[in-house]
């Protein structure tokens, strides 16, 4: 009886080790992630503007994004006198955290995943409508009224986003009839679904740029009117977590849409199913970043119309069209 409790507990601790072991990869991939996004956005945005960018601090610039983590680690954190400081505090800790926890459900390759979720699609979703509260208990607790508008702005355009994403997601899981993650890049075996859905494709490709407050729907943090946004009262490891947070989103969401309508680790088959995840997220972090390098920001009014009046309708017109041709295509089926 002994050696069975005793065998039970090794195992136990065998398993906490092995998932604190892969939530530390996680945390290692997203900060190593983001600290050479920063450095590749800021070289690309060089050569795009006809400049050098970062390439003073190591060979290339290549040290350059360690020595921006040590700078904003070193400098002295400062608590607004009349903020919330419990709030104030929490705001970014529960930013970056959610921007980790999405990564959890992800499938790096085939079998390659922390949790299996078969409601992975509901779970993303779920966490980053969370994100939400993030900004706006950070604009809240500053006790300002340039990051409280700020943290209102931002809570609106990803509220307004979030819900053409979420017919987006409906569309994708009828027709991959799962809302396992795994199971919709199996689905797209034989054809990715950025072919027969192109409209939700483009869409969800503009819907993400808004989602992560990226350019040109950066009006959360718009210099020009609201000096940075609700991030304005923040300083030093604060500030951080909230770029870190950022960016890491950016990250997610470009491997969400590799998963959606790229097939995942679907291409080639003699290139490791990883490798290939990896190079379409480049792919599409390079879009990310030269969407800021070409357009304009928009106004906020143009923003919200484009949510509303364009994407949400042409979103659920898509959705009803699946949702016929799916059930057409199961009555035939069912009939022969």
């Amino acid at each position: 009886m002994l050696s069975f409790f005793s065998s039970n507990f090794i195992n136990l601790l065998l398993y906490i080790i092995y998932i604190v072991v892969k939530f530390l990869l996680i945390i290692i991939f997203t900060l190593v992630g983001v600290a050479y996004l920063t450095l590749a956005e800021r070289k690309v945005l060089g050569g795009i503007q006809r400049r050098k960018g970062p390439k003073v601090v190591g060979a290339f610039g290549l040290i350059q994004p360690l020595a921006d983590g040590a700078k904003l680690l070193l400098k002295e954190t400062i608590l607004p006198s009349n903020a919330n400081i419990f709030v104030f505090i929490l705001a970014p800790i529960l930013t970056f955290t959610l921007s980790l926890f999405v990564w959890a459900v992800i499938p790096f390759a085939k079998g390659v995943v922390f949790v299996d979720l078969n409601i992975g699609v509901l779970f993303i979703y779920a966490v980053s409508s969370l994100s939400v509260y993030g900004i706006i208990l950070s604009g809240w607790a500053s006790n300002s009224r340039y990051a409280f508008l700020g943290g209102l702005r931002s809570t609106a355009q990803m509220i307004s986003y979030e819900v053409s994403i979420g017919l987006i997601l409906i569309s994708i899981v009828l027709c991959a009839s799962s809302l396992n993650l795994t199971n919709i890049v199996l689905a797209q075996e034989f054809i990715w679904f950025c072919f027969p859905l192109f409209p939700l494709c483009f869409i969800f490709a503009i819907c993400m740029l808004a989602e992560t407050s990226r350019h040109p729907f950066d009006l959360p943090e718009a210099e020009g009117e609201l000096v940075a946004g609700y991030n304005v009262e923040y300083s030093a490891m604060g500030y951080a977590l909230f770029f870190l947070g950022e960016y890491g989103n950016m990250i997610f969401m470009s491997g969400f849409f590799s998963i959606l309508f790229l097939g995942g680790w679907f291409f080639i088959s003699c290139i490791q199913g990883y490798l290939l995840f990896a190079i379409k997220i480049v792919i599409l972090i390079v879009f990310f970043i030269l969407v800021r390098g070409a357009y304009p920001r928009y106004r906020y009014d143009q923003l919200m119309r484009i949510g509303w009046k364009s994407f949400l309708p042409l979103a659920l017109a898509v959705l009803v069209t699946v949702s016929i041709l799916i059930g057409l295509i199961n009555h035939c089926i069912f009939i022969i």
